[in-house]
């Protein structure tokens, strides 16, 4: 328990207004000062005992799309014998504060309360700890203890409703080596290598086996399933802060709509991040919380890291999501290394050149890039 700025002021008037008493012969300096310190006394005692109470809060849900509502849910369960006074919980969320009343409740009892949480902003934002605290009703004094964990909230990046490019890798094990990452599951016979626990029988290679003295199986690989690689220009030279949100948007509603559908995505940023995923929920809520936490920064490097530019890895379509200007000579290594090449300049346009062999889409925001977008894979 400790007395608030309130609190200090009224004892050190009491005490101020007290001794005035004294030295001038007020009796009513004296009593005012009386009054003070008996409303003080009265404040500790009513603050003096913290809640005894359990609480749990459950955020629904825990990933929300920027601006879409999410809620806490706040369970006070009192365990005890005697009656609890009302009291109040203060839930932090990022640099806002969010305060709920709690009613009297008697014993054995439990109140449910909701409130929202904000998410007009993009990022991972740290709910919590609550704070339970009991205030009297003049503000002179509380008593406040923190419980119950840190919960996260992951707000994504806005989505808007876009199509995804369809793009295979044109291989075969008869041309040349193959990718490190080849996907695996077709007929499409890939490469012939020792056995490991978990593979097929079916695909046990005889001749290999009797030519090695050890199990060979044949690995297939699928030369036509889509790949889609999305290429994020996280530096600030380009991209304002306010473009960079928009950008953000762009990358997250292509990556959702090609990992709902079942595609194998990857997501490069020019700061260095590599993820790569099959398709599915699982690599959708990897791809938002991703672009939920990234940031930009200030390395005056090239557009393109050397993921896109070195290795095997390669094939399908990229889309590099940057600003509304860009160089031709920059992105010639992706226009051997991938089917299909298309950049999304965002921002004031900047008069950008046809780069030849790849599609240029300049936009203002994410909403129309993704129109425009749309329409060129009709």
């Amino acid at each position: 328990m400790r007395l608030t700025g309130r609190g200090i002021a009224v004892l050190v008037g009491s005490i101020a207004v007290y001794l005035l008493g004294e030295f001038a012969g007020y009796a009513v300096f004296r009593a005012l000062a009386g009054i003070g310190l008996g409303a003080l006394i009265a404040a500790t005692v009513l603050t003096v005992r913290q809640p005894q109470v359990t609480v749990q809060r459950v955020l629904s849900p825990d990933r929300v799309e920027r601006g879409r509502p999410a809620l806490a849910t706040l369970r006070v369960r009192n365990e005890g014998t005697r009656w609890q006074a009302s009291f109040a919980a203060q839930d932090s969320a990022g640099d806002e504060r969010q305060e709920v009343r709690i009613r009297r409740l008697g014993p054995g009892s439990e109140a449910t309360y909701r409130y929202e949480l904000p998410t007009s902003r993009r990022g991972k934002i740290a709910v919590g700890p609550l704070t339970l605290e009991r205030r009297d009703p003049l503000g002179l004094a509380r008593n406040s203890k923190a419980t119950g964990e840190v919960a996260t909230l992951w707000v994504h990046p806005k989505r808007h409703p876009t199509k995804t490019v369809v793009a295979g890798r044109p291989r075969h094990h008869h041309i040349g080596r193959t990718a490190d990452d080849s996907l695996r599951g077709s007929a499409d016979l890939r490469d012939v290598r020792p056995y490991v626990i978990g593979d097929e029988v079916r695909h046990l290679h005889w001749k290999a086996t009797a030519r090695t003295g050890q199990l060979m199986v044949r690995d297939y690989a699928d030369p036509d399933q889509p790949r889609l690689t999305v290429l994020l220009d996280t530096r600030r030279e380009p991209l304002s802060s306010a473009t960079f949100e928009e950008a953000t948007e762009v990358a997250a509603s292509i990556l959702f709509a090609a990992s709902t559908a079942g595609h194998r995505c990857r997501l490069v940023t020019t700061a260095g991040a590599d993820h790569a995923a099959p398709g599915g929920a699982t690599a959708s809520r990897l791809f938002l919380d991703e672009l939920c936490v990234v940031d930009q920064h200030d390395d005056k490097g090239g557009l393109l890291p050397p993921a896109l530019t070195t290795g095997t890895s390669a094939g399908g379509a990229i889309v590099v999501v940057t600003g509304a200007r860009g160089s031709a000579s920059e992105l010639a290594p992706l226009l051997t290394r991938y089917s299909s090449v298309t950049v999304l300049g965002l921002g004031p346009a900047q008069g950008v050149a046809p780069i030849s062999g790849a599609k240029v889409i300049l936009a203002t925001t994410a909403s129309e890039a993704l129109q425009q977008w749309t329409g060129v894979l009709q």
